[in-house]
């Protein structure tokens, strides 16, 4: 208790710049602050302060150890923090942004059984394919499918992910199989829309990533509707494994381009930057990332869409 007494005694007269006024945030003599620095520098056996009547200065060995005794006392403080919040009930008002595909599939069905274990929350969903201002809108956390660029939030990964190309068998022997990125050129490829322009479709080719424009009929803002027309043989698309998975694995669709696949469009949770992350905060992420690596969440999920049977796909409470 000693040596840590001296260590905040350290710190604090640094901060306050004098003996004298960390003795009176103590209330207690500066004599006192005095000795506990004396034992101090003893202990250690070397100069920490430069001590005058008028001034302080930290010795080059001071300066070092005082670095290191502000990041332990953070570091104590966070600890704490985080042991008190365990043993306390997440409650107040969660608002959750998402991609409206992913998150009516996969953050919709999953609300009952949360808000089972944590009676005292609200949970607004907000589903949108619109990149929401995390700060600016208020959101508490928004579910990102994507590689994260922005160095103001904090991202937690929730979930393996990648996209393919599929179309269906049919599809493929009126048209080809295709099997390089140019043969794209030659296939009627159903593209997302936003905003009257077109996203394009990243690869990855000769390690380097490489994002095409490309040319069909047929192009929309709904991902669900790229997906029923590529079901319906209309063309090829570009999805997520969360997504197809369950035509995929029943022989609807067939992937193809597989080596040209991207890295970089794992699932994330992101929050605006905060020390302290708020129990609901964290409550529900860490729900999310438990409920997603179960073993079977994605196969029983790619069972339930095959047949057809949305309120399978909700947990029980």
């Amino acid at each position: 208790m000693d040596k840590f007494r001296q260590i905040e005694t350290f710190v604090e007269v640094v901060a306050r710049g004098s003996l004298s006024a960390a003795a009176r945030a103590e209330g207690i003599a500066p004599a006192m602050i005095g000795r506990r620095l004396d034992a101090l520098e003893a202990r250690l056996g070397v100069k920490l302060l430069q001590r005058t009547t008028r001034r302080l200065a930290l010795t080059d060995e001071g300066a070092a150890f005082l670095e290191d005794c502000q990041r332990i006392l953070a570091e104590l403080e966070e600890a704490e923090s985080a042991a008190s919040e365990r043993s306390a009930r997440a409650s107040g008002h969660l608002l959750v942004s998402a991609p409206a595909g992913f998150g009516r599939q996969h953050v919709a069905p999953l609300l009952p059984s949360f808000l089972a274990e944590h009676r005292e929350l609200t949970v607004n969903l907000n589903l949108t394919d619109r990149l929401v201002d995390v700060v600016g809108e208020g959101v508490d956390v928004a579910i990102r499918i994507a590689s994260l660029n922005d160095s103001s939030l904090v991202g937690a990964k929730l979930a393996d992910n990648h996209r393919v190309v599929v179309g269906t068998p049919a599809y493929l022997k009126r048209h080809g199989t295709p099997r390089s990125l140019a043969d794209l050129a030659r296939h009627n490829c159903l593209a997302i829309s936003s905003e009257g322009s077109q996203r394009g479709w990243t690869f990855l080719d000769k390690g380097r990533p490489v994002t095409l424009k490309v040319a069909g009929n047929m192009e929309c803002n709904d991902g669900a509707v790229l997906h029923a027309w590529a079901l319906a043989g209309k063309g090829l698309a570009w999805r997520s494994m969360w997504e197809v998975g369950a035509q995929i694995a029943s022989g609807e669709l067939c992937t193809v381009l597989d080596a040209y696949a991207a890295p970089g469009n794992d699932i994330h949770a992101v929050f605006a930057q905060r020390r302290h992350l708020p129990l609901r905060i964290r409550s529900f992420v860490d729900f999310l990332r438990r409920s997603y690596a179960q073993p079977d969440y994605w196969r029983s999920f790619e069972a339930g869409q095959a047949r057809g049977d949305v309120a399978s796909n909700f947990q029980r409470e």
